[in-house]
């Protein structure tokens, strides 16, 4: 059995890369692939000695199961990166003495729990492109749960977590260390197919990590768009704070993605660890409540400082689908709202002003969910929905698309809070749930997908119109211009275009 993981998950191009691992093998080596319209091997370490190394047990005499909290501290190695390569998220393949060649890797065979990936940045940030891509590598590391085929150690933020009380200065909450093994899970289901899209495209992107954002004020300097791909659910203060300028100064984002900035963490551990005051149980027992990291809720319970003011939604007003990942979900699409907008350009799609019925984006694909989120929303006298602000959403908002949730299994929406048990946190909740797209300027221009699996739907090539739209937005956005909200035909632009 072989694992690993990196000391850092991102590195410069020409710089030194860190990684540790555990394995029975007496000599293994690391192959190295970029993940791009297709997966393309880059290079390989030399044979390296083999050393194992157990996991650390778990603090709170949990038989069987590691310590998600503390650095695994396993044997460090060292590969210098070559400087020509190119921006992207790469994959390493940890390889034993005697397994054969190097593994031939595409898009259906990514997972693993023998491989990490990482990030690599340019020298001179912005030189490749203007479109920032960030790996949501906290939300990543939150479900590690550290596994392998011959080891369920079950050890991540939601499966034997261990809870800091914050007596010792520290910052109090579940603590999670991003030094441990875990494979690729996240990355293949909804990164991979985005990206081979995007260089299918034509859309030269660069790339950071959650790390890089948190740590490097200057970061998003460089570049007009920022996209948020997936799941996000993880957000430091740092980042929040460096959105919000980026934004403010001009700068766009798309948020391709949903449960986005639910969650506070704290960093710690010289950056390799964090913390965050969530509602997963311990044992059992919530070992406290309220969970003063949720964004949304109000001052001492919680931050105060609703997702929706940066990205116009929240999983309080959205849900997900319980049952096996990623779920039963509806295939009925986006009721398609102000379609003379520029982000429906050339899909040809509908919203009902002509006498006839509204079209759905999306339609007969799995685009709402896994999980989703919405906005605080009321129809006006000509069945239009528009965004209250009773959430936090900026007046500005305008929504282009909505699908309002009903149960497709028995217990779907009382998992809101009661899934966590934790029904005080169901107020949370402003009238109807509905997965929301949309988008609103202030200064910059922010849209929204209100779902995890748009990034998956486009670039499986499930659907031509979402396809569209997402160039629309891409085309629009990777530069920084006024006026990205309005109306390109027809009617004058509706409040909040």
């Amino acid at each position: 059995m072989i694992e690993g993981y990196f000391g850092r998950e991102s590195v410069v191009a020409g710089e030194t890369l860190a990684f540790h691992v555990s394995t029975g093998s007496a000599a293994f080596r690391v192959c190295f692939y970029r993940l791009g319209r297709a997966v393309e091997f880059v290079g390989r370490t030399e044979w390296l000695t083999g050393v194992h190394r157990p996991p650390p047990p778990h603090p709170d005499g949990v038989a069987g199961h590691a310590d998600p909290s503390v650095d695994w501290d396993w044997p460090a190695y060292a590969y210098e990166v070559p400087a020509h390569w190119a921006p992207g998220i790469y994959v390493a393949v940890f390889v034993e003495e005697g397994a054969g060649g190097d593994p031939v890797l595409d898009a259906g065979t990514l997972e693993g729990p023998e491989r990490e990936y990482f990030v690599v940045r340019p020298v001179e940030p912005g030189r490749h492109s203007r479109i920032l891509y960030k790996k949501s590598s906290f939300t990543r590391h939150a479900y590690n749960r550290a596994d392998h085929p011959a080891a369920e150690r079950a050890a991540s933020l939601y499966d034997n977590p261990v809870h800091r009380t914050g007596e010792d200065g520290g910052p109090r909450g579940h603590k999670l260390s991003m030094r441990r093994p875990g494979g690729i899970i996240d990355l293949a289901y909804w990164d991979a197919p985005f990206i081979a899209w995007l260089e299918r495209n034509g859309y030269p992107v660069e790339y950071c990590t959650d790390l890089d954002l948190h740590r490097d004020p200057e970061l998003l300097d460089s570049y007009d768009l920022l996209l948020s791909v997936g799941h996000d659910e993880y957000w430091s203060a740092a980042m929040r704070e460096r959105v919000e300028s980026f934004v403010g100064g001009g700068g766009n984002v798309a948020f391709l993605s949903a449960n986005t900035c639910w969650w506070r963490v704290h960093l710690t551990d010289d950056d390799t660890a964090f913390v965050s005051d969530t509602d997963h149980h311990v044992g059992g027992v919530y070992p406290h409540l309220p969970a003063t990291d949720l964004w949304w809720a109000d001052k001492p319970d919680g931050i105060g400082e609703p997702e929706n003011s940066l990205t116009g939604v929240s999983f309080r007003n959205g849900g997900m689908w319980p049952g096996a990942w990623p779920g039963d979900r509806p295939l009925d699409g986006y009721t398609v709202q102000h379609a003379d907008h520029w982000v429906y350009r050339g899909t040809g799609l509908r919203d009902g002003s002509d006498g006839g019925p509204a079209d759905a984006l999306g339609a007969g694909t799995p685009l709402i969910g896994y999980e989703c989120d919405g906005a605080a929303f009321a129809y006006d006298a000509d069945g239009v929905a528009r965004a209250t602000g009773a959430d936090g959403t900026p007046d500005s908002f305008l929504i282009l698309g909505l699908h309002v949730l009903r149960p497709v299994n028995a217990d779907f929406h009382t998992m809101a809070w009661s899934h966590w048990n934790c029904p005080e946190r169901e107020a949370g909740a402003t009238g109807p749930r509905a997965a929301t797209m949309g988008l609103y300027t202030r200064g910059g221009t922010v849209f929204t997908a209100g779902t995890t699996d748009w990034p998956t739907v486009v670039g499986r090539g499930q659907d031509a119109a979402v396809e569209q739209v997402t160039r629309n937005l891409l085309d629009r956005l990777r530069h920084r211009t006024s006026g990205t909200t309005g109306l390109t035909a027809g009617p004058p632009p509706p409040t909040g275009s």
